[in-house]
């Protein structure tokens, strides 16, 4: 019941963010792609992968079925599938985001960030925007070459989609060959460095905050459609038990009288 009043709320909150942001994206990775070799994007750098950084976001709370179990399989994943050689070197880190996945990485003993696990009792786009600075600094530092996000996409009470996002570098749009890059037309006032310096770490808190919002809409859809399987599930049990409650009761009430009466037929007899 509190998820479900909570629900609505986080439900407008990335229905009126996901389009600004996803365009915002969309505009950036465009931008990127289509930028000559001399503009200065050091957040678009391209890397070897030596260091990764992932950004798993679950909830602080459980009883919402297997929401944070998903999202923390995914990650192992993901660094299982693609950063494995990395991770025998030991060089790939976790930033986690919600108390269940902080103690999930926790006691497998990874290595992690434990700074911003707690955003959640504060959800605010400040509180948010401290995690991607920290992103983004650590990867213009060269602490990190990749940085990936693991989150659950909302999308109704019932459906949310688990998936890994790159983060940075920014990803670059590709047409249907994969190879030439897209051509943007934009007009740009000032000069595109400029520009790009200046609206570059305001995209990317914006992405990051957008995820988070995701991430506590799927929390409450998924909590309200595990608790209501729950009750379903319960009213089911208890149906059953009474049924053979009254059986049990039922036969030991046979049981009495066939006996009662198989006593006064002896004392007749």
């Amino acid at each position: 019941m509190v998820s479900a009043a909570k629900l609505r709320r986080a439900q407008d909150a990335i229905v009126q963010m996901r389009p600004y942001a996803v365009k915002l994206q969309e505009m950036l990775s465009n931008i990127v792609s289509s930028a000559s070799a001399d503009v200065n994007m050091p957040l678009a750098d391209e890397r070897a992968p030596e260091r990764i950084l992932m950004i798993p976001i679950t909830s602080d709370r459980g009883l919402c079925g297997a929401y944070n179990a998903n999202i923390i399989k995914l990650t192992r994943q993901v660094i299982k599938d693609k950063f494995a050689a990395q991770e025998a070197k030991g060089n790939v880190t976790i930033m986690p985001i919600g108390k269940k996945g902080y103690e999930a990485f926790l006691r497998a003993g990874v290595n992690m960030i434990d700074t911003y696990w707690q955003i959640f009792a504060d959800l605010r786009f400040e509180n948010v925007k401290h995690a991607a600075v920290y992103a983004q600094e650590s990867f213009l530092k060269g602490e990190y070459d990749r940085v990936e996000i693991v989150y659950s996409q909302f999308r109704n009470a019932a459906t949310q989609v688990f998936i890994s996002e790159p983060y940075l570098p920014i990803p670059k749009v590709v047409n249907e060959e994969g190879t030439k890059k897209t051509n943007a037309d934009f007009i740009y006032e000032p000069d595109m460095e400029t520009l790009l310096q200046e609206l570059m770490p305001k995209i990317l808190n914006t992405q990051v905050y957008k995820a988070v919002l995701d991430a506590n809409a799927s929390e409450h859809g998924a909590r309200m459609t595990a608790m209501d399987k729950a009750s379903e599930n319960a009213n089911e049990m208890l149906r059953s038990l009474k049924i053979s409650y009254n059986r049990a009761r039922q036969a030991a009430i046979t049981t009495e009288l066939t006996e009662i009466v198989s006593g006064a037929a002896a004392l007749q007899g």
